[in-house]
């Protein structure tokens, strides 16, 4: 079956390669954090265990932002950036960690969250939806090429993509126009005939649009400032909230 003619960023290529962030766009990482930091605790049991939910899983997702970043920029081993997370969350609450102890304590959070590895609801749907018009898959991710791919096979989506693109291994991470231009030329497809999809505005959706690409912004929890929409709309960037607007916001029909 052929799809109809598909809008691009510049209104004269057709739309055939769709690209998606992986963290927060496909995969529910953030629901798997907090369940699995949740989870830890309890198996720690004392004031760590004590502590208040709500705040405890913020505290590490903004532990994760903080140090993860560090690795992406090369001041941190990947290794370096689990033990500083770990000791971070524990100073809290009077709690020194040793870098063995460090690594002990990220390895059972770890095992929770890889228990709780989902997509989010709308992402099978969306694809199924794509697929139908005849678009292709494919995955740019700021993250190590194992530990990303071992998520992508475990929730089935290595049977959806054509490729997936990692940061850890071409060493230059989104936003960098290389990225988003490596993984054009690896569908064999330009920049303008190309969608990426993401839940960050500016390393996802804006840095895919600045590299010829037409970014698409998932705000999934409709938090988006006026400021960050105003970004998105001189960027030529559409906003969805689920990604089961997405291939309306791409004029795409299977």
């Amino acid at each position: 079956m052929t799809g109809p003619s598909r809008p691009s960023s510049t209104g004269t290529t057709p739309i055939s390669v769709v690209l998606f962030d992986l963290d927060d766009t496909l995969f529910a990482h953030r629901r798997a954090t907090v369940a699995a930091i949740t989870a830890h605790r309890a198996a720690l049991g004392g004031v760590i265990a004590a502590a208040d939910e709500i705040a405890a899983a913020r505290r590490w997702n903004e532990l994760e932002e903080t140090q993860y970043h560090r690795y992406l920029t090369g001041e941190l081993s990947y290794a370096e950036q689990r033990r500083a997370r770990a000791r971070g969350f524990v100073e809290e609450y009077g709690v020194i960690l040793e870098d063995h102890e460090a690594d002990a304590w990220y390895d059972a959070y770890f095992l929770e969250y890889t228990r709780a590895w989902t997509l989010h609801d709308d992402a099978l749907p969306c694809l199924d939806l794509l697929a139908a018009g005849g678009i292709r898959f494919g995955i740019i991710t700021n993250g190590d090429l194992e530990f990303q791919t071992a998520k992508i096979e475990r929730v089935g989506l290595d049977s959806r993509v054509e490729h997936v693109i990692t940061s850890g291994e071409l060493g230059y991470a989104k936003p960098d126009a290389r990225i988003f231009e490596h993984a054009c030329s690896v569908f064999g497809v330009a920049p303008s005939g190309a969608a990426y999809v993401g839940d960050r505005l500016r390393t996802d959706a804006i840095g895919a649009s600045a590299a010829g690409l037409t970014g698409v912004w998932l705000d999934r929890s409709g938090a988006a400032s006026a400021n960050e929409l105003a970004a998105a709309r001189v960027s030529g960037v559409p906003v969805i909230r689920t990604l089961t607007e997405l291939p309306a916001a791409l004029g795409i029909r299977g």
